[in-house]
């Protein structure tokens, strides 16, 4: 009985988290460090970009020297904090230059969330906090104005490559946004990495796979196991949105559960999320998909 219980509490919190997320959906003094596992020297500096809605904070994170091409990293629920700077300093040391705004910048400035360990997706008032966070960028047309700023800014910072094509990534609430940005500006998004992203599909008119003949990019889907399972045929509209549109798309169901790729994600009735076996091979996908396409 006792691992009953256990077996439904934890069912809960995932779907919870998946519902959850699927319905929702001016430089300041720089620190140059050296790059977790890579010897190639990234400098990180705060940001602010002005877009029509009001002026973001974001992390802007690059190699020392030379101009690299553009990625822009679209955070899970959580938002703009260490794990997705962590993200960015890991780019960079491959010569990326990388973007990581704050999607809530309408609401707060970063980091919203503090500690997010005991954060429970199964809790109303754990949920509470994000659904008017989480309304603030998925409005209609935030997105698209948000990733057309922040594409223009790119365009003109020195440490851009703008011959190069730019990739955007994105995690769980983050997974549409990149698809939403892709055919925002579709002449220079040329690579677009969804990982665990929530309401790709959906029965809306603005469903991100209806976007598919607006972009021009190449695309890697990643899927958590748990997220397949609630609507299975999502990725097969998925891959025939793409081939109907001809764009070049690979999706991958992974055996792990939704959030699997960001570290500090909360766990669920006790059991760990994050899978790192799983989330290098969601990282070597996406920076073959880069070399391939931001060229």
């Amino acid at each position: 009985m006792k691992n009953e219980r256990q077996h439904a509490n934890q069912t809960t919190s995932e779907i919870s988290r998946r519902d959850f997320v699927a319905l929702s959906v001016a430089g300041i003094a720089a620190a140059t460090t050296t790059a977790s596992g890579a010897g190639v020297p990234v400098t990180e500096t705060e940001v602010t970009i002005q877009t029509p809605d009001g002026t973001c904070d974001a992390a802007f994170v690059y190699p020392a020297t030379g101009a690299h091409p553009a990625v822009i990293i679209w955070p899970d629920a959580f938002g703009l904090r260490v794990s997705m700077r962590d993200m960015a300093k890991r780019l960079a040391a491959d010569g990326y230059t990388v973007l990581v705004p704050n999607p809530y910048y309408r609401a707060a400035k970063s980091p919203v969330f503090g500690d997010i360990s005991h954060f429970n997706f199964a809790n109303p008032a754990d949920r509470n906090k994000l659904t008017p966070l989480m309304g603030s960028i998925n409005a209609d047309g935030a997105a698209e104005k948000d990733a057309t700023a922040f594409v223009a800014w790119l365009d003109k910072q020195q440490q851009v490559d703008t011959s190069k094509p730019i990739g955007t990534q994105g995690y769980c609430m983050g997974g549409p946004l990149v698809m939403r940005t892709a055919a925002a500006v579709p002449n220079r998004v040329g690579a677009v990495g969804s990982f665990h992203g929530g309401g790709l599909v959906t029965d809306a008119p603005n469903s991100p796979h209806l976007l598919a003949p607006k972009m021009k990019a190449r695309l890697y889907i990643a899927v958590a196991s748990n997220d397949d399972q609630r609507p299975p045929g999502a990725k097969d509209k998925l891959r025939d949105a793409f081939k109907k549109a001809g764009r070049p798309a690979e999706i991958e169901v992974y055996k792990s559960l939704h959030g699997w790729c960001v570290p500090d994600m909360p766990a669920d009735a006790n059991a760990p999320i994050y899978n790192q076996p799983e989330a290098e091979k969601a990282w070597a996908k996406l920076l073959a998909l880069y070399k391939t396409a931001l060229v």
